[in-house]
């Protein structure tokens, strides 16, 4: 039962980083038609979850910040809406674009999360 309570609470507190980022960026996001604020959370939430990994971190503190802040703050879901959005508003070619960059960048903030902490750990 705690994993639950601490999956809730990382999970709450990295939604509402990730809400308070994107509401920063808003404005960027609607001038140029390109999820900024997405791309931002996804790729520093990859770069957070491959350091967390990297740590090995156990029972309650891998639920709370493995679980579920990175999985409340950086959201496939989320990316699906946006790429969405943008081919059915005939954005075709800033969706591409934003799929490769996203994967792109998210793979390589894992790894470079990952080899940082294990690294100098």
């Amino acid at each position: 039962m705690k994993d639950i309570l601490m999956v809730g609470i990382g999970g709450f507190a990295g939604s509402a980083l990730r809400y308070a980022i994107s509401r920063a960026m808003l404005p960027l996001a609607a001038m140029s038609h390109f999820p900024w604020h997405s791309l931002l959370v996804n790729v520093v939430g990859s770069l957070l979850i491959g350091a967390l990994v990297a740590c090995r971190l156990t029972g309650h503190w891998y639920y709370l910040a493995v679980i579920g802040f990175c999985g409340g703050f950086a959201t496939f879901s989320m990316f699906s809406l946006e790429m969405f959005k943008m081919i059915r508003l005939g954005y075709t070619s800033g969706a591409i674009l934003y799929l490769v960059v996203s994967i792109a960048l998210s793979l390589l903030a894992v790894a470079g999360g990952f080899f940082l902490i294990t690294k100098y750990n």
